[in-house]
């Protein structure tokens, strides 16, 4: 075991890449859920997005093109989640499943003439005098620009929700969408706009996956990374700078057990793969002791199905 092996600088610039696609994803469910809106289905919405970014991007030779399709197949397969939850009225619990696995079926459809194929490659932005800062420049200044996107689309998210008569309307329908509706809003049309937000979000983070993270397309990629993004949704509270903290220290302990095996640790490795997963079950049973906080927390309509009486 030799733990002189692992780069801090280098575990703390691996921790922002391997927390990406998480927030992309996260930060689009918890607008969705904001609106009043439970969707299960982030994780087939995010393998549907790996292969539509993989197969455009390897097709076109651009991988930002890919990112756009990616967001567009994401969006798409979101819209017809909204369709069956918000003006057919089904359940939206079995509706996510059924979305999840529907994306992963229609995936790896989709991408079986492309195992195997590298993904064009994705430039780093490396910043003149930033990047070869010590320290701060390889660890802040010297990632692609997805990294980027996801912390500005983080604050943008924030700003828009706290701020602004948008988020306003929209927080207003994820909390008394009856009220809402009183008032002359729209609720389902409102809700269809955020559930299809979210649907390109997770769209993305598949896409980083596929073109950035393993650049190559692989049936199941996603791992269960929605999954987790859903949980990180509930461990933030449904606060926008606490899904950032929450998919960073997802990352983090992602990449410090793929550094514990290189350094040789004497833990099975099998231990080392699920202490993420564990982790944030853990997180989540502490988020959850106290009942009353986490109800006054989340939107008061989510989950409940909106029916317009006039």
């Amino acid at each position: 075991m030799d733990l002189s092996s692992i780069n801090p600088v280098f575990l703390i610039a691996s921790l922002m890449v391997a927390a990406t696609p998480i927030l992309l994803a996260a930060i689009g469910e918890m607008v969705v859920e904001k609106a009043g809106v439970l969707n299960l289905g982030v994780e087939g919405m995010m393998i549907t997005g790996a292969v539509c970014g993989f197969i455009i991007a390897v097709e076109t030779g651009s991988p930002a093109l890919g990112f756009v399709c990616a967001a567009l197949g994401g969006a798409v397969l979101s819209l017809l989640f909204g369709v069956l939850t918000q003006y057919l009225m089904s359940n939206q619990v079995a509706t996510g499943l059924g979305l999840t696995l529907f994306g992963l079926g229609l995936s790896a459809l989709m991408g079986q003439g492309y195992v195997g194929i590298k993904a064009p490659p994705v430039p780093r932005l490396d910043l003149p005098v930033l990047s070869d800062l010590p320290v701060v420049g390889p660890i802040l200044f010297s990632h692609d620009a997805m990294v980027y996107l996801s912390v500005a689309l983080v604050a943008a998210v924030w700003a828009v929700l706290k701020y602004s008569r948008a988020g306003l309307i929209l927080r207003a329908v994820g909390e008394n969408h009856d009220a809402a509706h009183a008032l002359g809003y729209k609720v389902i049309r409102i809700r269809l706009l955020a559930i299809m937000f979210g649907g390109a979000c997770a769209g993305l983070g598949g896409a980083y996956l596929s073109l950035i993270r393993v650049p190559q397309w692989t049936e199941g990629m996603t791992a269960g990374a929605g999954w987790i993004a859903l949980a990180i949704v509930v461990f933030a509270s449904w606060k926008a700078g606490r899904v950032l903290l929450g998919a960073y220290l997802f990352g983090g302990i992602t990449v410090l057990q793929l550094n514990l095996q290189a350094a040789g640790v004497a833990i099975p490795v099998e231990y080392l793969s699920m202490s993420p997963y564990l982790i944030t079950i853990l997180v989540l049973v502490i988020m959850s002791a106290d009942r009353s906080r986490a109800a006054l927390n989340a939107p008061g309509s989510l989950g409940r199905v909106f029916h317009a009486t006039s």
